[in-house]
């Protein structure tokens, strides 16, 4: 067996690919390949890609989208209308008013947050099973999938490597690990994922987590931020308020089977303070959670304490 890596540079992070098999070129090819079709289908930031057609027509008329894209929609709409969920795929307008993370980031009016609040309902998402039609029922609104997609991703990924016979394999999208098979540099071929400190520079961390078969997501406060009149403001947003969500969360972590459970879960919660978080998770299965305050302290689920 061989061990192939490959570094790319999509979706506005570093994302790398690790596969072991017989011959890891071809399956390293058709990732990268895959991947870059991923993120001009699926940007909200593209004004030509599949889901901004979607957009642009809101209001007008519903647009016939690729099966994939259609599902993603299709799960973010259940994920965003589950009471209390912090998670919402109509959250478009208001990502592209703010622009935090971005050059042009700005402070918008109380009354322009007013205004885009009524624009952000995922029940006005209008889904059509049967022709794959996606119909945005205001004008103005816009779908944005940042929070889901790379673990919708990266499953695809690692469901192409297992298919073709791969026997190990991990990616990487900046924050979203998934492995799966031993990992071939260890004995006990437990992989190593490093929890990112959020106080410190990327690559510098809290914790290391063994694991195998599993995906880490971790979302936080630090990735993104913008400063106005000596107050910082992050990226991810409260759609009750228009404004980023206040909690003592500086970064939140899901251990799942699946990286898209762990993209759901990171984004559904971040908002909770970070005991109600742990809380949930310890009352839901199927996931385990690392949350780090904003004064430096560090929880564990139960599970993940040992």
């Amino acid at each position: 067996m061989l061990i192939g890596t490959r570094t790319l540079h999509l979706m506005g992070t570093v994302i790398q690919l690790q596969v072991e098999t017989t011959q890891p070129e071809p399956l390293l090819e058709v990732a990268a390949a895959k991947l870059a079709d991923y993120e001009k289908r699926f940007s909200a930031n593209d004004d030509n890609s599949e889901l901004m057609q979607v957009n642009h027509q809101a209001g007008q008329k519903g647009v016939v989208v690729d099966p994939e894209l259609y599902e993603l929609i299709k799960i973010g709409k259940a994920q965003s209308i589950v009471p209390a969920s912090f998670l919402n795929i109509a959250i478009g307008p208001l990502i592209q008013e703010w622009r935090i993370g971005f050059s042009d980031a700005k402070m918008p009016t109380d009354g322009r947050i007013h205004t885009l609040l009524k624009l952000i309902d995922p029940t006005k998402i209008e889904l059509d099973d049967q022709q794959h039609r996606v119909f945005l029922q205001e004008k103005g609104m816009a779908i944005d999938l940042g929070g889901l997609a790379k673990g919708y991703f990266a499953d695809k990924i690692i469901a192409y490597f297992k298919q073709n016979g791969a026997q190990s394999g991990l990616i990487d999208l900046g924050g979203n690990v998934l492995t799966f098979g031993p990992a071939p540099t260890h004995e006990d071929g437990q992989w190593r994922i490093g929890i990112q400190n959020p106080f410190l520079p990327r690559g510098n961390f809290v914790t290391v987590l063994p694991t195998q078969n599993q995906s880490v997501v971790t979302s936080g406060i630090y990735e993104r931020k913008f400063q106005w009149q000596g107050k910082t403001y992050h990226h991810i947003f409260d759609s009750q308020t228009g404004y980023p969500s206040q909690t003592d969360l500086a970064s939140l972590t899901i251990v799942s089977d699946r990286s898209l459970t762990g993209e759901i879960w990171t984004t559904r919660l971040f908002g909770q303070n970070a005991r109600e978080a742990i809380a949930l998770i310890n009352q839901t299965p199927g996931i385990e959670g690392i949350a780090i305050t904003d004064d430096g302290q560090i929880a564990f689920s139960n599970h993940l304490k040992a």
